[in-house]
C-alpha cells in the first residue's frame, strides 16, 4: 500500500500511515499538509460524510468547495463506529497507523476503544494527536467552532471599526491555525519516535492556538497590561501602515521605520514632510496620525493605485493594490508562484512549502466517500 519509486518523488513523508479521524477543518488541514508531504492519510468518515460535505454552496460538479479545500491525497473509508464490523475495522486502522488524528469531544473515543490510552496500548508507536476546542479540563465540555473561538479568544474584539461592532474574520482562521499546530506537534514526535521508538500523545486546542497566533495583540495584554482594541485598518504600533485612497481606489502604505517613510515621502513628492519634528520617528509618527495621513492622503489621491504600486515596486517600497481573492490569485500566478494545482481534474491552492529535493505532490484529489475502502481493508486482511 505505501508508495514506491523515488523517495524524492514520493515526500519525505512517505511511508508514514496516518488515521484521520477527524473532521471539518482543523483536522482535515493539518492531515492535507502531511498527505502533500507523501504521507498515506486514511480519511475515516461516518456513512454520512464529512460534514463539510454538505457546507454548500459554492460548489464544483455538485461537491462542496469547502470540502474539496481540505481533503486532497487523501483516502476515504466510511465506518460506522456503532457498528461492530466496522468499528473492529477502525481499531485495526488504529493499531497498524503510525498517526492518529481526532478532533471528536475529549472522552468521545472512549467507547469505542480508540482513545488515546487504549489505542497507544496496542500500538506503542502510535503518535496520537487529539484537536478540542478548549482543552481536556474545565472546558472539555464546550463544543469548538471557529466563531466562537474567534469571539472567546479575542480577536473579533481586535477585528471591525473603531465604532462598529465586533467583527469575525472572513476565513476560519481560528482553525486554519490550530491545525498548522497539529501539524508541526505530530512532527515533533515523529522525530522523537526516530529516537525512542515510543509514540506520543499531541494534544491541541483552537482557544490556546488562536492566543498563541495573536502575537504582538496578546503580548501587549499579558506583558504590557494593555488591552487592545477595535482600530479598523489600523496598527497599534506603525503608522503608516494602513489602505488609503489614491485617484481611483485603494492601496496599502506600509512604512514600518524611518528609512521607508523617508522613501515614500521621496516617491510621494513630500520631501517637507521629512522636517517635520512631528513625523521624526515611527514612534512620532504613530502618536501624530491624525495629522500625517491627511498629507499622505492628498499626495496619493494625484495618481491611480496602479501606477503608485509601480512606483512603490520600483523603490522596494512594501505596499500594493486591495485585491478581490480571484485578483490575489492571479497576482501570484503573474509572479511565477504557481498558486493552483489540478488533480483528477479538481483545482485547489498548492501546498506552500518548498523543498529543494522532496517538494509536495499531489497525487490524487478529494473522494467520494468510502472510495477506497476495498483496498484499505484489503490491506488491514494482509496480517
Amino acid at each position: 500500500m505505501n508508495p514506491t519509486g523515488d523517495p524524492a518523488e514520493r515526500g519525505p513523508l512517505s511511508g508514514l500511515v496516518v488515521a484521520d479521524f477527524s473532521r471539518i477543518l482543523a483536522g482535515p488541514y493539518a492531515t492535507m499538509m502531511l498527505a502533500d508531504l507523501g504521507a498515506d492519510v486514511i480519511k475515516v468518515e461516518s456513512p454520512a460524510g464529512d460534514d463539510t460535505r454538505t457546507w454548500k454552496p459554492p460548489t464544483r460538479d455538485d461537491q462542496s468547495t469547502y470540502y474539496l479545500a481540505i481533503n486532497r491525497n487523501k483516502r476515504s473509508i466510511a465506518l460506522d463506529l456503532t457498528d461492530p464490523d466496522d468499528l473492529a475495522v477502525a481499531q485495526r486502522l488504529a493499531a497498524r497507523a503510525d498517526v492518529m488524528v481526532q478532533n471528536f469531544r475529549h472522552g468521545g473515543l472512549a467507547r469505542f476503544g480508540l482513545d488515546h490510552d487504549t489505542v497507544r496500548a496496542a500500538n506503542p508507536g502510535l503518535v496520537y494527536a487529539s484537536i478540542t476546542g478548549f482543552g481536556s479540563g474545565e472546558g472539555a465540555a464546550l463544543p469548538g467552532y471557529d466563531l466562537m473561538v474567534q469571539a472567546i479568544s479575542g480577536l473579533m474584539s481586535l477585528t471591525g471599526d473603531a465604532d462598529g461592532p465586533p467583527m469575525r474574520a472572513g476565513v476560519a482562521v481560528c482553525d486554519v491555525i490550530t491545525g498548522l499546530h497539529a501539524a508541526v506537534g505530530i512532527l515533533a514526535a515523529l522525530q522523537r519516535r526516530a529516537d525512542t521508538g515510543l509514540g506520543d500523545h499531541v494534544e491541541v486546542d483552537l482557544l490556546s492556538s488562536t492566543l498563541s497566533g495573536l502575537v504582538n495583540q496578546a503580548s501587549a495584554v499579558v506583558a504590557g497590561g494593555v488591552v487592545p482594541s477595535r482600530m479598523g485598518n489600523a496598527h497599534p504600533s506603525i503608522f503608516p501602515y494602513d489602505p488609503m485612497p489614491t485617484a481611483d481606489g485603494h492601496i496599502i502604505v506600509i512604512a514600518a521605520n524611518d528609512g521607508q517613510f523617508r522613501t515614500l515621502c521621496r516617491i510621494l513628492g513630500c520631501p517637507e514632510l521629512l522636517d517635520d519634528p512631528r513625523f521624526t520617528t515611527n514612534a512620532d509618527r504613530t502618536a501624530n496620525r491624525a495629522e500625517l495621513e491627511p498629507l499622505l492622503v492628498d499626495a496619493l489621491r494625484t495618481r491611480t493605485t496602479g501606477k503608485w504600486f509601480e512606483s512603490f515596486r520600483a523603490a522596494g517600497l512594501p505596499g500594493g493594490p486591495v485585491h478581490t481573492v480571484a485578483e490575489g490569485v492571479a497576482f501570484a500566478e503573474s509572479l511565477g508562484l504557481s498558486p493552483v494545482v489540478e488533480v483528477d481534474g479538481v483545482p485547489s491552492i498548492r501546498n506552500p512549502i518548498a523543498l529543494g529535493t522532496a517538494a509536495p505532490s499531489y497525487r490524487h484529489g478529494p473522494p467520494s466517500i468510502g472510495q477506497h475502502e476495498a483496498e484499505i481493508r484489503a490491506w488491514l486482511d494482509e496480517r
